[in-house]
C-alpha cells in the first residue's frame, strides 16, 4: 500500500466525525505491534516518533526508515509523524526522510514566540508538502509539570491558527503528559468550543490518562487525532513483567518481547475501535 499521509487520515475521520488514533514508536517492536493491531480493528493510524526517541535512539532517521517501511507494507493506510520536537533542525531532518507531517512544539515560550517560531515551521514544512501540528496551551506531564487546569482559550486558538498556517492544533482540556492513572477529566464543553473557533483538526495530548468511555466522548465533542503513549509503554512493561516472573530464567529477548508486543497490539486494536466505531 503506498505511505498514506497524517493529513490525509485525519481529514477523513474529521469530515466523519471520528477519531484517530496516533501511538508512539519506542522501538520496532512498538511499531510492529500498532500496525498490527491497526490491521486487526481495519483501520488506519499513525505512527509517532518523539523527540525524545530520537535522543534514546541517538538519530531520527534508523527508527524513522524502519516506521516508513512498516507503513508501506501495512494492509490499512498507516501514517509516519514527528511528535513533539522542539529543534527546528529535526524538523527539517523529518522531512527530508519523507514523515508527511511534523509537530513542533514551542507552547513553553511567550505567545508571540510561539507564533513566529511556528510561522517559520510551517512555512518551511509546506514548501516540501508536509503538514504541522502545534500546541497552544500548556499540556502538563514534562518536567514535572503537571497542571490540568490550564486550558486553551478558543479565541486566542483562532488568532493562533490564523497567525500561523498550521494544519492540525493541540489543546488544553484537562489531560496530562505521561499519566500512569486513566482519571482525566475532560472538559468536553470547551471541546465543542474549540472545534467551532478553528477550522483545523484538533489533538488530544496526554490521552493514556483518559478512560475509554471519555475518549469517545470527546471524539464526539470535537477531538480528532488522539495520542496514545504511556498506556501501551505500561501495558508492553506488564507483558514484559509477567512472562519473566513466570520464567525467571529466561535470557532470549524475543521469548519475552513477543507477548509484549502482542499485548499492544491488542490494546491498540481496542483503542482504534473506540475512536471510530463505526
Amino acid at each position: 500500500m503506498p505511505l498514506t499521509q497524517t493529513h490525509e487520515i485525519v481529514r477523513r475521520a474529521r469530515a466523519a466525525g471520528a477519531g484517530v488514533g496516533a501511538f508512539n514508536v519506542l522501538q520496532l517492536e512498538h511499531a510492529q505491534a500498532i500496525v498490527a493491531g491497526a490491521e486487526r480493528a481495519d483501520r488506519p493510524v499513525v505512527l509517532q516518533i518523539s523527540e525524545n526517541t530520537v535522543r534514546y535512539h541517538g538519530a531520527l532517521e534508523p527508527v524513522a526508515l524502519a516506521s516508513l517501511a512498516l507503513a508501506r507494507a501495512a494492509k490499512t493506510p498507516v501514517a509516519v509523524h514527528l511528535d513533539h520536537a522542539e529543534n527546528p533542525d529535526l524538523v527539517h531532518e523529518a522531512v527530508e526522510l519523507g514523515l508527511g507531517s511534523v509537530m513542533f512544539d514551542a507552547a513553553r515560550l511567550p505567545y508571540d514566540e510561539n507564533v513566529a517560531a511556528t510561522r517559520e515551521i510551517a512555512e518551511h514544512c509546506h514548501r516540501h508538502g508536509v503538514r504541522v501540528e502545534a500546541e497552544l496551551g500548556e499540556i502538563g506531564g514534562k518536567g514535572g509539570a503537571h497542571d490540568p487546569g490550564v486550558r486553551t482559550d478558543p479565541e486566542e486558538a483562532r488568532a493562533f491558527v490564523a497567525a500561523t498556517g498550521v494544519d492540525a492544533l493541540a489543546v488544553a482540556v484537562g489531560s496530562v503528559h505521561q499519566m500512569v492513572t486513566r482519571d482525566a477529566v475532560l472538559d468536553l464543553d470547551l471541546i465543542a468550543r474549540l472545534r467551532a473557533a478553528v477550522d483545523v483538526p484538533l489533538v488530544l495530548h496526554g490521552s493514556s490518562g483518559v478512560p475509554d468511555a471519555l475518549l469517545t466522548r470527546a471524539v464526539a465533542a470535537g477531538m480528532t487525532k488522539v495520542n496514545v503513549s504511556t498506556h501501551l509503554n505500561k501495558v508492553f512493561t506488564r507483558a514484559v513483567r509477567e512472562h519473566l516472573t513466570a520464567h525467571p530464567a529466561e535470557v532470549d529477548p524475543r521469548r519475552y518481547l513477543t507477548p509484549a508486543r502482542t499485548a499492544v497490539t491488542e490494546a491498540v486494536s481496542h483503542l482504534l475501535g473506540l475512536l471510530d466505531p463505526r
